[in-house]
């Protein structure tokens, strides 16, 4: 009857039908009164979600100072609500550091099962009532793992993060299949990437048991891969692909939601946003069915829903990088009617409200999720950007403070800190947190200060790390007149993130800031070659743009209209690179390319809606004006000497046809030519500065006054050599005839007067 009634117990169980389950155990233990049922009956209570009554079960039979089990159920009764002093009190304090040792042994006494003696004789094999004792201590040793876990929970509830890690370390050293205890420490970054790795190969992967002795050794290598992809994607990529590779390729799952998200955050550190929202996006699509999708029209809207909490957080990331506002709103709009108790939810609300600048529900909303959930490291992040949004630099100190407090594995709280005390100018703050993320990032020592510049470019290319510190070093670097450690710094990042397989278009800044640091040392034609790289990796990214599947439906895309180095152009990028080239040409002398390159960096800013690019176009428009008036100057410089050039060459072409007409006046004709030369000049106004451009002389302009000039001096001679020809009875020495038409000033006509009276005495 006992098993008839075990049997109908464990098969309402399997069908979830918890009240039968929970009527048949109790007959079950009136029958047979044994710890084994009360533990069974007690666990259906607790799937039920009646903490209550199985507390008052097994207090009832005095089980939990009996068995471990029972003691392990009992604690986590407690923890579900909410009761962690009473879950420590039936816990402990300590973690039974002895079971690490032993569970080493027992692997070893199992891998001996069978052992030859000197005399060729084989061991006895072991009795059943061996294996069965083996079972249990086995048994006992995996809820011994499993309440170090739950110690952690409880010290983390408590915000004891430091004794939190020693035990979840403890609950995967004792039993290393534990992976609640393993998850707890890579989601809440208990450890930096360098310590999460080493704790990886500290791990007695061999102790994995497995119903098949002959595939143990295969279950071992295959749960060591499983627990690589949840390591930190700032260290050891390769590694991490590899794992990744082999899970997909030889044990084909290439399609499983896990494997999927690994890829995705791993893209997503390589600044490749739109690879990592078709990832995300297509898990979010796995669960619909074709047949569904065709049959009822409103599966479409339930696409995000029904999926691992840990997808959502990368997925909003994703979208906000790649500007779908759009998306975000119908996502925060679905998980509002649907999930309304989530914390994901409102961090999706969040997301939205930063994406569309409004910053003051954006921060409502991540705070909510920090609420229902302390320990989710998007929620306090995006708090704190939105005070750094404000310029509240006091406040999103606090807030990343906070952060840098419960998630002590992640560098991201320490660059943020340092970026906001570079706002302030604190540069020797700014250099310390900025120090300490790189250590933590690259896998250095914990705590260590490495020495810039010269450990960045020796350690950063070998384990990895995040390009973006060291871009922010550089920058600290830059603003303290170090630019050759700056120079070295900003090589070095752009350096890690080819090595990373970063998209470049995400790297321009950092381009730029090179150019800059090369411009302040004076060499201007590398910096001129940097940003001409930054404007044509600029127009590759509008050319690409971005066309993710935002909709998780069946292959329908949304492309997002991005401008400039993927979307980077409503930040001014694009019209700061024609700005600062621009100002480079100026320096080297090349104004009318100077001229040109500003015009397009005002008109960018221009268009580019206000803010901070409308900003820069005051700037722009500064040097542009400058940069016309050195080009106005040039112009007028060069006008005048090719038209003195061009009157001296039609000087001496007429003064070569006329010494071949008139050789024997050439003394005379050329004093008047002379005089008459000397009065024109005096005729011409002086030309006085103003800040108007100068209308350019062309050469046909040039060619028809010479023209001009030569006809009126013909017309001179001819004159003269009439005059000559008449009868001295009708001569008038009164006025020349060469100044009847245009007068001149008084030195001028005396002048005119006494050639003339000269001449006619001859």
């Amino acid at each position: 009857m006992e098993r008839f009634l075990r049997s109908w117990r464990q098969d309402a169980l399997n069908r979830g039908q918890h009240d039968s389950a929970i009527y048949i155990g109790d007959k079950v233990l009136a029958l047979t009164n044994s710890d084994s049922d009360a533990f069974w009956l007690a666990q259906v209570h607790f799937s039920n979600n009646n903490f209550t009554r199985a507390l008052a079960l097994l207090s009832r039979k005095d089980l939990v100072s009996r068995s471990t089990a029972c003691r392990y159920l009992a604690a986590h009764s407690y923890i579900k609500q909410n009761q962690f002093e009473q879950a420590l009190t039936i816990l402990g304090e300590h973690n039974p550091s002895d079971l690490i040792r032993n569970n080493h042994t027992r692997r070893k006494i199992q891998h001996q099962s069978h052992v030859t003696l000197r005399n060729g004789k084989n061991t006895t094999p072991r009795s059943d009532r061996a294996e069965e004792r083996e079972r249990e201590d086995a048994n006992n040793v995996r809820f011994e793992a499993a309440m170090c876990y739950l110690r952690g929970l409880c010290f983390a509830k408590q915000n004891a993060f430091d004794r939190a890690r020693d035990c979840y370390k403890d609950a995967v050293r004792i039993d290393v299949q534990c992976f609640e205890a393993f998850d707890q420490l890579m989601k809440n970054s208990l450890m930096s990437p360098a310590e999460e790795l080493e704790f990886l190969e500290s791990l007695d992967f061999d102790s994995v048991s497995s119903p098949d002795p002959m595939m143990a050794q295969e279950a071992a290598h295959f749960t060591k891969m499983l627990y690589t992809t949840r390591l930190s994607k700032y260290s050891s990529p390769i590694i991490l692909s590899d794992a990744t590779e082999t899970l997909s390729t030889h044990y084909n799952l290439s399609e499983n939601p896990d494997i999927l998200l690994s890829r995705a955050e791993a893209l997503y550190t390589q600044c490749r946003f739109a690879e990592a929202l078709e990832l995300t996006s297509s898990i979010l699509s796995t669960s619909q069915s074709t047949d569904m999708a065709t049959t009822n029209s409103s599966v479409p809207a339930q696409t995000h829903l029904g999926h691992a909490p840990a997808i959502y957080p990368l997925h909003l990331a994703c979208l906000y990088e790649t500007g779908a506002t759009n998306a975000l709103f119908l996502l925060s709009h679905m998980l509002a009617d649907h999930s309304p108790e989530e914390p994901y939810t409102y961090l999706a609300i969040g997301v939205y409200y930063l994406s569309v600048s409004k910053v003051a529900e954006a921060r409502r909303f991540f705070s909510k999720a920090s609420l229902l959930d302390p320990h989710s490291a998007p929620a306090w992040i995006g708090f704190a950007h939105t005070f750094a949004a404000e310029g509240e630099h006091d406040q999103a100190i606090a807030a990343y403070s906070t952060a840098a407090r419960l998630f002590q594995g992640s560098h991201l709280p320490l660059l943020f800190l340092g970026m906001q005390h570079l706002a302030l100018n604190n540069m020797s703050l700014a250099h310390e947190y900025l120090c300490a993320a790189y250590s933590m990032s690259t896998g250095a020592a914990p705590n260590s200060v490495p020495a810039l510049p010269p450990t960045p470019s020796a350690t950063a290319a070998a384990v990895g790390g995040d390009p973006l510190v060291l871009n922010e070093l550089g920058v600290v670097f830059y603003h303290q007149n170090q630019l050759v450690g700056a120079i070295e710094l900003f090589q070095q990042a752009l350096a890690l993130a080819t090595t990373l397989h970063c998209e470049p278009s995400a790297w321009v800044a950092t381009r730029a800031n090179l150019g800059h640091a090369f411009r302040r040392m004076g060499r201007l034609s590398e910096a001129l070659r940097e940003f001409d790289e930054c404007l044509r990796v600029g127009a590759g990214g509008s050319s690409m743009g971005y066309s993710p599947f935002l909709g998780g439906g069946s292959g329908s895309s949304t492309a997002i209209a991005t401008s400039g180095v993927g979307g980077y152009e409503d930040r001014g990028l694009i019209g700061s690179l024609h700005t600062s080239r621009g100002l480079i040409l100026l320096e080297m002398g090349r104004t009318t390319d100077a001229v040109t390159t500003l015009h397009e960096a005002v008109r960018v800013l221009g268009a580019s809606g206000g803010g901070d690019a409308a900003g820069g176009a005051g700037v722009a428009g500064t040097l542009l004006s400058r940069a016309l008036e050195l080009w106005a100057l040039e112009g007028r410089q060069n006008d005048r000497a090719m038209f003195e050039a061009s009157v001296r060459e039609s000087s001496v072409s007429s003064a070569k046809r006329r010494g071949t007409s008139r050789s024997h006046e050439s003394t005379s004709k050329g004093k008047e030519r002379l005089a008459m030369e000397s009065r024109r000049r005096r005729q011409e106004p002086v030309e006085e500065w103003t800040d108007e451009v100068p209308h350019v002389s062309t050469p046909q302009a040039v060619e028809d006054k010479v023209e001009m000039d030569l006809d009126t001096e013909a017309d001179g001679m001819l004159r003269r050599a009439l005059g000559r020809v008449r009868p001295k009875s009708r001569r008038v020495p009164a006025t020349p005839d060469i100044d009847t038409e245009t007068p001149a000033p008084s030195s001028g006509r005396s002048r005119s007067t006494r050639h003339g009276r000269s001449q006619s005495r001859q």
